[in-house]
């Protein structure tokens, strides 16, 4: 029986994470290059990627890039490879909220809601999973959401795209698993990000979702460290199409 430290051992590991440059994308870098892997992270603004990985130290690389943008993911995936190697780990953390109310939803909003949530997370990931089944050995975590089961004001078009990476989940364990690639999905609750940064501003709105878990609190980055850590690990061998929320009883209630 492997030691629980052995479980939970990245070491040799190559993690990719997107939308690394703030925010869970960048704790997810911090914890896994502490876990032991080497850490690639993939995101749009160059400063903030140099700094998150001067943060880490030389476990860390990283890769300017769009991840929506079909068009550059053959070159993409190329500077991904570069540093260390095809990615073992793939963390799809970027992501866009518009907040449109319904009968204010654009086109290209509602697009590119769909293309970053939704659609990169799964082309980046048939990207990579030849090589994975090369080992017999992956790990995929995508980004769920609270609104992958509960409708939310202004929320319709990322709603949309958070359903689908629930579904996502399964059908990519469906398809992939077979070959020792997991595939499972982590839900936040509220996290204190550039991407809830109006929902943390309003001190009275930010009191009440955290009334509304069964903790009695909203989250912090540290939360997501155990959880995370688990699903990129042999620790979560034999767990794979799941949604692991972690949202502090959010929507248990």
């Amino acid at each position: 029986m492997a030691s629980p430290s052995h479980l939970f051992s990245l070491k040799g590991k190559i993690a990719c994470i997107t939308g690394a440059s703030s925010g869970l994308g960048r704790r997810a870098a911090i914890t896994l290059a502490s876990a032991g892997a080497n850490v690639v992270t993939v995101a749009r603004r160059e400063d903030a990627l140099r700094q998150a990985c001067r943060d880490i130290g030389d476990r860390a690389s990283f890769v300017v890039g769009d991840v929506a943008d079909q068009n550059e993911m053959d070159d993409l995936c190329q500077a991904i490879r570069a540093p260390f190697g095809a990615p073992d780990i793939l963390v799809h953390a970027a992501g866009v909220n518009t907040r449109q109310p319904a009968d204010d939803v654009t086109a290209e909003g509602w697009d590119m809601t769909l293309s970053l949530n939704l659609s990169a997370p799964f082309f980046l990931s048939q990207a990579f999973v030849p090589e994975m089944k090369t080992k017999g050995w992956g790990r995929i975590v995508n980004f769920a959401s609270l609104q992958s089961t509960r409708a939310f004001p202004s929320g319709i078009a990322y709603g949309a795209s958070k359903g689908g990476i629930s579904q996502l989940t399964r059908a990519m364990a469906e398809a992939w698993s077979p070959h020792g690639i997991t595939a499972n999905a982590i839900g936040p609750g509220f996290f204190p990000t550039e991407l809830t940064q109006a929902v943390f501003q309003d001190d009275d709105r930010a009191a009440r979702n955290a009334a509304q878990t069964c903790i009695g609190r909203n989250g912090t980055l540290e939360d997501m460290d155990g959880p995370l850590l688990f699903l990129c690990s042999d620790a979560s061998a034999y767990v794979t199409g799941q949604t692991l929320m972690v949202d502090g009883g959010f929507t248990a209630k």
